[in-house]
């Protein structure tokens, strides 16, 4: 390495909200974590990006390694990356959303994921991480683009 930097180099990683369908009532997608930190709470499908990893990249691969979907066009929403948002260590995670058919694909629990299900957004249960802030933000600023 020909640079280095006295400063610690936070973690990165990426969430998919992933919504559908594209009438009422909308439903998000969430994984049941299968592992430490937050298990068995609900979650956005994602994870770290690797090295060298476009984030685009990163969050088709996430969502496709945890439940098996593909194929769908991402937006960024936004970026997290308040301390202490993940018990782990400083972490950045880059939101990206996407809106889907739920019966395009039939989405299958894999990876680090212990089940994935379709939940309305007027009957969510508690989300891991600040996932709960990061879908109020991206819900609203869906509305405004709308």
């Amino acid at each position: 390495m020909d640079y280095c930097y006295k400063y610690p180099r936070p973690a990165v990683t990426v969430d998919a909200v992933v919504l559908a369908p594209a009438e009422k009532p909308t439903h998000v997608l969430l994984i049941q974590r299968k592992n430490e930190p937050f298990r068995d709470l609900w979650a956005f499908p994602g994870g770290f990006i690797d090295e060298n990893e476009d984030p685009e990249d990163a969050v088709g691969r996430e969502l496709e390694e945890e439940t098996g979907l593909t194929g769908l066009i991402f937006a960024q929403a936004g970026f997290y990356g308040r301390p202490g948002r993940d018990p782990r260590g400083h972490t950045v995670s880059l939101a990206f959303v996407t809106r889907t058919n739920q019966d395009t694909q039939e989405a299958i629990a894999a990876d680090d994921a212990k089940d994935v299900r379709w939940h309305p957004l007027a009957d969510l249960p508690p989300l891991a991480f600040d996932h709960a802030e990061i879908l109020s933000n991206t819900l609203e600023q869906e509305q405004l683009c709308h």
